[in-house]
Protein backbone atom coordinates (compact mmCIF):
# COMPACT_ATOMS: atom_id res chain seq x y z
CA UNK A 1 0.00 0.00 0.00
CA UNK A 2 2.84 2.35 0.97
CA UNK A 3 4.61 1.63 -2.34
CA UNK A 4 1.39 2.27 -4.24
CA UNK A 5 0.97 5.67 -2.57
CA UNK A 6 4.58 6.56 -3.35
CA UNK A 7 4.03 5.53 -6.97
CA UNK A 8 0.85 7.61 -7.27
CA UNK A 9 2.59 10.57 -5.66
CA UNK A 10 5.47 10.27 -8.11
CA UNK A 11 3.07 10.16 -11.07
CA UNK A 12 1.30 13.27 -9.79
CA UNK A 13 4.60 15.13 -9.42
CA UNK A 14 5.61 14.17 -12.96
CA UNK A 15 2.26 15.32 -14.35
CA UNK A 16 2.50 18.61 -12.47
CA UNK A 17 6.03 19.14 -13.79
CA UNK A 18 4.92 18.45 -17.39
CA UNK A 19 1.95 20.77 -17.03
CA UNK A 20 4.18 23.54 -15.70
CA UNK A 21 6.67 22.95 -18.50
CA UNK A 22 3.95 23.16 -21.14
CA UNK A 23 2.57 26.30 -19.58
CA UNK A 24 6.02 27.86 -19.45
CA UNK A 25 6.67 26.83 -23.04
CA UNK A 26 3.48 28.48 -24.22
CA UNK A 27 4.27 31.62 -22.31
CA UNK A 28 7.76 31.82 -23.74
CA UNK A 29 6.45 31.24 -27.25
CA UNK A 30 4.09 34.19 -26.86
CA UNK A 31 6.88 36.47 -25.68
CA UNK A 32 8.25 37.03 -29.19
CA UNK A 33 7.98 40.77 -29.86
CA UNK A 34 5.51 42.10 -32.42
CA UNK A 35 7.59 43.81 -35.12
CA UNK A 36 6.20 46.86 -36.91
CA UNK A 37 7.96 48.54 -39.84
CA UNK A 38 6.86 51.98 -41.00
CA UNK A 39 8.24 54.75 -43.21
CA UNK A 40 9.78 58.12 -42.40
CA UNK A 41 6.95 60.31 -43.68
CA UNK A 42 3.15 60.36 -43.31
CA UNK A 43 3.04 56.67 -42.33
CA UNK A 44 5.54 57.20 -39.53
CA UNK A 45 3.71 60.34 -38.42
CA UNK A 46 0.47 58.34 -38.24
CA UNK A 47 2.05 55.90 -35.77
CA UNK A 48 3.72 58.20 -33.24
CA UNK A 49 0.88 57.90 -30.72
CA UNK A 50 1.08 54.11 -31.04
CA UNK A 51 4.80 54.24 -30.42
CA UNK A 52 4.02 56.05 -27.16
CA UNK A 53 0.95 54.13 -26.01
CA UNK A 54 0.94 50.69 -27.68
CA UNK A 55 4.25 49.23 -26.61
CA UNK A 56 2.53 45.98 -25.60
CA UNK A 57 -0.22 43.90 -27.22
CA UNK A 58 -1.61 40.73 -25.65
CA UNK A 59 1.32 40.70 -23.25
CA UNK A 60 3.90 40.94 -26.03
CA UNK A 61 6.33 43.80 -26.54
CA UNK A 62 5.83 45.85 -29.72
CA UNK A 63 9.00 46.97 -31.51
CA UNK A 64 8.73 49.77 -34.07
CA UNK A 65 11.32 50.53 -36.74
CA UNK A 66 11.28 53.40 -39.24
CA UNK A 67 12.77 53.07 -42.72
CA UNK A 68 13.59 55.90 -45.11
CA UNK A 69 12.32 54.30 -48.33
CA UNK A 70 9.86 51.54 -49.32
CA UNK A 71 12.67 49.59 -50.99
CA UNK A 72 14.21 49.12 -47.53
CA UNK A 73 11.01 47.39 -46.38
CA UNK A 74 10.85 44.88 -49.24
CA UNK A 75 13.57 42.51 -47.97
CA UNK A 76 11.87 42.29 -44.57
CA UNK A 77 8.68 41.15 -46.28
CA UNK A 78 10.35 38.58 -48.48
CA UNK A 79 12.21 37.22 -45.46
CA UNK A 80 9.10 37.45 -43.24
CA UNK A 81 10.99 39.43 -40.61
CA UNK A 82 8.22 41.86 -39.69
CA UNK A 83 4.63 41.34 -38.50
CA UNK A 84 3.19 44.61 -39.81
CA UNK A 85 4.61 46.87 -42.50
CA UNK A 86 3.67 50.02 -44.38
CA UNK A 87 4.41 50.31 -48.12
CA UNK A 88 2.83 52.05 -51.14
CA UNK A 89 -0.36 50.26 -52.18
CA UNK A 90 0.89 49.37 -55.65
CA UNK A 91 4.05 47.88 -54.08
CA UNK A 92 1.80 45.83 -51.79
CA UNK A 93 0.12 44.41 -54.92
CA UNK A 94 3.49 43.65 -56.55
CA UNK A 95 4.72 41.83 -53.45
CA UNK A 96 1.50 39.84 -53.10
CA UNK A 97 1.74 38.76 -56.75
CA UNK A 98 5.32 37.65 -56.07
CA UNK A 99 4.04 35.38 -53.31
CA UNK A 100 4.94 37.24 -50.12
CA UNK A 101 3.01 35.92 -47.14
CA UNK A 102 1.24 39.18 -46.25
CA UNK A 103 -2.25 40.61 -46.64
CA UNK A 104 -3.55 44.14 -46.97
CA UNK A 105 -5.13 45.08 -43.63
CA UNK A 106 -5.81 48.82 -43.89
CA UNK A 107 -5.23 52.08 -45.74
CA UNK A 108 -3.91 54.77 -43.37
CA UNK A 109 -2.64 57.47 -45.80
CA UNK A 110 -4.86 58.93 -48.51
CA UNK A 111 -3.01 61.08 -50.96
CA UNK A 112 -0.20 63.42 -49.96
CA UNK A 113 1.19 64.37 -53.38
CA UNK A 114 1.53 67.92 -54.70
CA UNK A 115 3.28 69.70 -57.51
CA UNK A 116 5.17 72.44 -55.75
CA UNK A 117 7.86 74.97 -56.45
CA UNK A 118 8.68 78.63 -56.82
CA UNK A 119 7.49 79.26 -60.40
CA UNK A 120 4.81 82.02 -60.17
CA UNK A 121 3.59 81.32 -63.71
CA UNK A 122 2.00 77.99 -62.73
CA UNK A 123 -1.70 78.52 -62.15
CA UNK A 124 -2.99 75.25 -63.59
CA UNK A 125 -2.15 72.20 -65.67
CA UNK A 126 -1.93 74.04 -69.01
CA UNK A 127 0.86 76.21 -67.59
CA UNK A 128 3.09 73.14 -67.30
CA UNK A 129 3.68 72.88 -71.04
CA UNK A 130 7.35 73.31 -71.85
CA UNK A 131 8.40 73.10 -68.20
CA UNK A 132 10.95 70.81 -66.53
CA UNK A 133 9.36 68.88 -63.67
CA UNK A 134 11.35 66.78 -61.21
CA UNK A 135 10.13 63.42 -59.94
CA UNK A 136 11.91 61.25 -57.41
CA UNK A 137 11.81 57.80 -59.05
CA UNK A 138 10.72 56.52 -62.45
CA UNK A 139 7.90 53.99 -62.17
CA UNK A 140 7.00 54.73 -58.56
CA UNK A 141 3.56 56.02 -57.51
CA UNK A 142 4.25 59.78 -57.85
CA UNK A 143 5.72 59.34 -61.33
CA UNK A 144 2.97 57.06 -62.64
CA UNK A 145 0.17 59.13 -61.17
CA UNK A 146 1.59 62.42 -62.41
CA UNK A 147 2.01 61.13 -65.96
CA UNK A 148 -1.56 59.84 -65.95
CA UNK A 149 -2.91 63.17 -64.69
CA UNK A 150 -0.88 65.06 -67.30
CA UNK A 151 -2.62 63.03 -70.01
CA UNK A 152 -6.02 63.54 -68.41
CA UNK A 153 -5.40 67.29 -68.46
CA UNK A 154 -4.39 67.37 -72.10
CA UNK A 155 -0.60 67.28 -71.81
CA UNK A 156 1.62 64.69 -73.49
CA UNK A 157 4.21 63.67 -70.85
CA UNK A 158 6.57 62.47 -73.58
CA UNK A 159 6.53 65.61 -75.72
CA UNK A 160 5.12 68.64 -73.94
CA UNK A 161 7.00 68.53 -70.63
CA UNK A 162 10.46 67.43 -69.55
CA UNK A 163 10.41 64.92 -66.68
CA UNK A 164 13.64 64.83 -64.70
CA UNK A 165 14.64 61.98 -62.34
CA UNK A 166 18.01 63.38 -61.19
CA UNK A 167 17.09 63.27 -57.48
CA UNK A 168 16.10 59.67 -56.70
CA UNK A 169 14.71 60.00 -53.15
CA UNK A 170 12.10 62.31 -51.68
CA UNK A 171 14.66 63.80 -49.27
CA UNK A 172 17.14 64.61 -52.07
CA UNK A 173 14.36 66.07 -54.19
CA UNK A 174 13.02 68.18 -51.34
CA UNK A 175 16.50 69.56 -50.65
CA UNK A 176 16.94 70.35 -54.34
CA UNK A 177 13.74 72.40 -54.37
CA UNK A 178 14.66 74.17 -51.13
CA UNK A 179 18.05 75.17 -52.54
CA UNK A 180 16.64 76.26 -55.92
CA UNK A 181 18.21 73.40 -57.91
CA UNK A 182 14.72 72.23 -58.91
CA UNK A 183 12.03 74.83 -59.58
CA UNK A 184 9.14 72.38 -59.99
CA UNK A 185 8.75 68.97 -58.34
CA UNK A 186 6.18 66.36 -57.36
CA UNK A 187 6.61 65.34 -53.75
CA UNK A 188 4.58 64.58 -50.66
CA UNK A 189 4.14 65.81 -47.14
CA UNK A 190 5.89 66.22 -44.77
CA UNK A 191 8.68 67.19 -47.18
CA UNK A 192 6.59 70.07 -48.55
CA UNK A 193 6.31 71.73 -45.14
CA UNK A 194 10.02 71.19 -44.57
CA UNK A 195 10.89 72.86 -47.89
CA UNK A 196 8.49 75.76 -47.28
CA UNK A 197 10.14 76.32 -43.91
CA UNK A 198 13.59 76.50 -45.53
CA UNK A 199 12.47 78.52 -48.57
CA UNK A 200 9.32 80.68 -48.20
CA UNK A 201 9.18 81.22 -51.98
CA UNK A 202 8.19 77.57 -52.48
CA UNK A 203 4.46 76.82 -52.39
CA UNK A 204 2.13 73.94 -53.31
CA UNK A 205 0.92 74.71 -56.83
CA UNK A 206 -1.31 71.78 -57.83
CA UNK A 207 -2.80 69.12 -55.57
CA UNK A 208 -2.52 65.72 -57.24
CA UNK A 209 -5.00 64.46 -54.65
CA UNK A 210 -7.71 66.84 -55.84
CA UNK A 211 -6.86 66.12 -59.48
CA UNK A 212 -7.13 62.37 -58.82
CA UNK A 213 -10.50 62.79 -57.11
CA UNK A 214 -11.77 64.70 -60.14
CA UNK A 215 -10.48 61.92 -62.42
CA UNK A 216 -11.43 58.81 -60.39
CA UNK A 217 -14.24 60.16 -58.20
CA UNK A 218 -12.45 58.81 -55.12
CA UNK A 219 -9.53 59.56 -52.84
CA UNK A 220 -6.09 58.03 -53.38
CA UNK A 221 -5.57 54.86 -51.29
CA UNK A 222 -1.88 55.68 -51.42
CA UNK A 223 -0.35 53.70 -48.57
CA UNK A 224 -1.01 50.14 -47.38
CA UNK A 225 -0.67 48.48 -44.00
CA UNK A 226 0.29 44.82 -44.44
CA UNK A 227 -0.05 42.05 -41.86
CA UNK A 228 1.89 38.79 -41.80
CA UNK A 229 -0.65 36.13 -42.77
CA UNK A 230 0.51 33.48 -40.23
CA UNK A 231 0.06 36.02 -37.43
CA UNK A 232 -3.39 36.96 -38.69
CA UNK A 233 -4.38 33.27 -38.74
CA UNK A 234 -2.85 32.27 -35.40
CA UNK A 235 -3.66 35.38 -33.37
CA UNK A 236 -6.54 37.35 -34.90
CA UNK A 237 -7.27 39.07 -31.56
CA UNK A 238 -3.78 40.60 -31.51
CA UNK A 239 -4.23 41.86 -35.07
CA UNK A 240 -7.63 43.29 -34.15
CA UNK A 241 -6.11 45.09 -31.15
CA UNK A 242 -3.30 46.45 -33.32
CA UNK A 243 -5.75 47.84 -35.88
CA UNK A 244 -7.81 49.48 -33.13
CA UNK A 245 -4.67 51.06 -31.70
CA UNK A 246 -3.66 52.31 -35.15
CA UNK A 247 -7.08 53.88 -35.71
CA UNK A 248 -6.80 55.65 -32.33
CA UNK A 249 -3.28 56.83 -33.17
CA UNK A 250 -4.46 58.51 -36.37
CA UNK A 251 -7.44 60.09 -34.63
CA UNK A 252 -5.16 61.41 -31.89
CA UNK A 253 -2.61 63.08 -34.17
CA UNK A 254 -5.30 64.67 -36.33
CA UNK A 255 -6.80 66.25 -33.18
CA UNK A 256 -3.46 67.13 -31.54
CA UNK A 257 -1.16 68.40 -34.33
CA UNK A 258 0.98 70.55 -32.03
CA UNK A 259 1.58 67.77 -29.53
CA UNK A 260 1.94 65.34 -32.41
CA UNK A 261 4.62 67.50 -34.01
CA UNK A 262 6.70 67.19 -30.86
CA UNK A 263 6.38 63.40 -30.90
CA UNK A 264 7.35 63.34 -34.60
CA UNK A 265 10.60 65.07 -33.67
CA UNK A 266 11.09 62.75 -30.70
CA UNK A 267 11.03 59.74 -33.05
CA UNK A 268 13.37 61.46 -35.53
CA UNK A 269 10.83 61.48 -38.37
CA UNK A 270 11.39 65.23 -38.80
CA UNK A 271 13.71 67.57 -36.91
CA UNK A 272 11.38 70.56 -36.48
CA UNK A 273 8.20 70.36 -34.39
CA UNK A 274 6.54 73.39 -36.05
CA UNK A 275 7.14 71.94 -39.52
CA UNK A 276 5.76 68.58 -38.39
CA UNK A 277 2.64 70.21 -36.93
CA UNK A 278 2.01 72.19 -40.12
CA UNK A 279 2.39 69.07 -42.27
CA UNK A 280 -0.17 66.94 -40.42
CA UNK A 281 -3.37 68.35 -42.04
CA UNK A 282 -1.87 67.81 -45.52
CA UNK A 283 -0.75 64.26 -44.67
CA UNK A 284 -4.38 63.22 -45.20
CA UNK A 285 -4.40 60.55 -42.50
CA UNK A 286 -7.49 58.48 -41.86
CA UNK A 287 -7.76 54.80 -41.09
CA UNK A 288 -9.88 52.49 -43.24
CA UNK A 289 -9.95 48.71 -42.94
CA UNK A 290 -9.05 47.33 -46.37
CA UNK A 291 -11.66 44.63 -46.90
CA UNK A 292 -14.74 46.89 -46.83
CA UNK A 293 -13.15 49.24 -49.39
CA UNK A 294 -11.56 46.54 -51.55
CA UNK A 295 -13.50 47.79 -54.60
CA UNK A 296 -11.95 51.24 -54.26
CA UNK A 297 -8.47 49.75 -53.80
CA UNK A 298 -8.91 47.53 -56.86
CA UNK A 299 -10.14 50.46 -58.97
CA UNK A 300 -6.98 52.34 -58.00
CA UNK A 301 -4.79 49.37 -58.95
CA UNK A 302 -6.69 48.83 -62.21
CA UNK A 303 -5.89 52.39 -63.26
CA UNK A 304 -2.18 51.64 -62.93
CA UNK A 305 -2.63 48.22 -64.55
CA UNK A 306 -4.09 49.83 -67.67
CA UNK A 307 -1.03 52.07 -67.93
CA UNK A 308 1.46 49.27 -67.34
CA UNK A 309 0.63 45.89 -65.72
CA UNK A 310 4.10 45.71 -64.17
CA UNK A 311 3.22 48.63 -61.87
CA UNK A 312 0.97 46.26 -59.88
CA UNK A 313 2.91 43.04 -60.45
CA UNK A 314 1.33 41.87 -63.70
CA UNK A 315 -2.23 41.30 -62.46
CA UNK A 316 -4.85 42.61 -60.06
CA UNK A 317 -4.53 40.68 -56.77
CA UNK A 318 -7.26 38.17 -55.95
CA UNK A 319 -9.64 38.28 -52.97
CA UNK A 320 -7.08 36.73 -50.62
CA UNK A 321 -5.02 39.91 -50.91
CA UNK A 322 -7.38 41.48 -48.37
CA UNK A 323 -7.31 40.61 -44.68
CA UNK A 324 -10.76 39.92 -43.24
CA UNK A 325 -10.99 40.43 -39.51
Amino acid sequence: MRHSLKYIGLVILVLLFLAASCKTGRKEGNQDPVKVTTLRGPAGISMVHMMDSSTQLDGRQVHYQIKNEPMQVRPLLFQEKTDFAVVPTNMAAILYNKGVNYQLAAIPVWGTLYLFGSDPQIQGWSDLKGKKIHLMARGMTPDVMFRLLLKENGIDPQKEVSLDYSFPTHIELANAVASGKASLAVISEPMISMVMHKNPKVQPLISLNEAWEAYADSEIPQTALLVHKPLAQSNPSLVKDFLKAYRRSIQWINHHPRQGGQRVVHYNILNNADVASQSIPRCNLHFEAAYPIRGQVNDYLKTFYRMNPDIVGGKIPDENFFFQK
